[in-house]
């Protein structure tokens, strides 16, 4: 019997808000634990939990939460953790720092990043004496941070200090609350939820500083060698996730099961969808890697942290786009 259009939907909606119906109990699943932080970047991964995506290709996502970058890494390089999804600098800085053979596999978003404030900080130039807040201070979004602050002529130390809070939950509960004024960066739908408490942006990282290659997924080399097949699976139902997440017909379930999931207020959840969605700030189709937002990442650590004496490497080294080319083949091009 065929099922009425009216009633796919509802059950559509009611698969995003509450999960997938069990499979048949013959099929068999992989487990894969995966490691993200709690917000609208990773949302594709809780999508498509939701909606059965990772299970169709017999995968069961142990999803768990990072409060840490450095929780994170430390989680992949004990195999603790089969994936991480973060900020990809954290695997160049566990290549370089840890050495830890590490890749990156796929792409995802450009951070999605707000420099963001107590009130009393009206202008990039009034952190001067402040505190910058930030998860570990010598990777990924705290470099950001840095560098917009450079540009505006403040140095790190001279001008202002750095304060290691952990992931952007632990940022936001922590400027919210501080009692002097400080500044750090923000994503959603803690961004929104930063503003609806009173705080402010100094503006967005992708429009501060241009394109850099920010969240995505990254996993021991040796596991990814012998987990081949497995591995582009999840990145074939992880592209899939993105793109249910993206479809304009999704939006009121996406929405709603993120304002459950990451316990925010509707209206947060909204905005934070529209950022999801937005052109440039929000998800790559496809989780696409952005090698020029890659290069922008190396050049920042070089400048920053003055690794390599202050000279990017070649990104090769980095990465392997090879398992995401024939996940992609898996689930076919747009």
């Amino acid at each position: 019997m065929r099922m009425s259009a009216s009633c796919a939907k509802l059950l559509t909606a009611w698969t995003l808000m509450f999960g997938y119906a069990a499979p048949a109990a013959a099929q068999e699943f992989t487990t894969l634990r995966v490691n993200t932080f709690p917000t609208a970047s990773y949302f594709p991964v809780f999508v498509g939990i939701a909606n059965g995506v990772f299970e169709k290709r017999g995968i069961k996502v142990d999803l768990q939460y990072t409060s840490s970058s450095q929780a994170q890494r430390d989680g992949l390089a004990s195999g603790a953790i089969d994936i991480a999804h973060a900020g990809v600098d954290n695997a160049v800085g566990m290549v370089e720092m840890a050495k830890q053979d590490v890749i990156i596999v796929t792409g995802g978003d450009n951070g999605l990043n707000e420099l963001m404030a107590r009130p009393e900080i009206r202008s990039i130039a009034d952190i001067r004496g402040k505190t910058l807040f930030v998860d570990a201070p010598n990777t990924a979004y705290a470099l950001v941070a840095k560098k917009i602050l450079k540009n505006a002529g403040l140095l790190e130390g001279k001008d202002y200090a750095v304060k290691s809070i952990g992931g952007v939950r632990e940022r936001f509960d922590a400027m919210r609350t501080a009692a002097e004024p400080v500044a750090g960066m923000l994503n959603p739908p803690f961004s929104f939820a930063a503003k609806e408490a009173g705080l402010k942006s100094l503006g967005r990282a992708v429009d501060l500083l241009g394109p850099y290659q920010a969240g995505g997924a990254f996993v021991m080399r040796n596991w990814a060698r012998a987990n081949g097949p497995l591995l582009e699976r999840y990145i074939a139902a992880y592209i899939e996730s993105v793109r249910m997440t993206m479809a304009p017909a999704n939006r009121a379930q996406v929405v709603s099961l993120m304002a459950t999931r990451l316990k925010q207020d509707p209206k947060v959840a909204e905005r934070a969808y529209e950022a999801l969605t937005e052109p440039r700030f929000g998800l790559a189709p496809d989780a696409k890697f952005d090698m020029e937002g890659f290069k922008a990442v190396l050049a920042l650590r070089a400048e920053i942290e003055g690794q390599w004496g202050g000279k990017p490497p070649a990104p090769d080294r980095y990465i392997d786009l090879g398992y995401y080319d024939r996940a992609l083949k898996l689930v076919g091009e747009r």
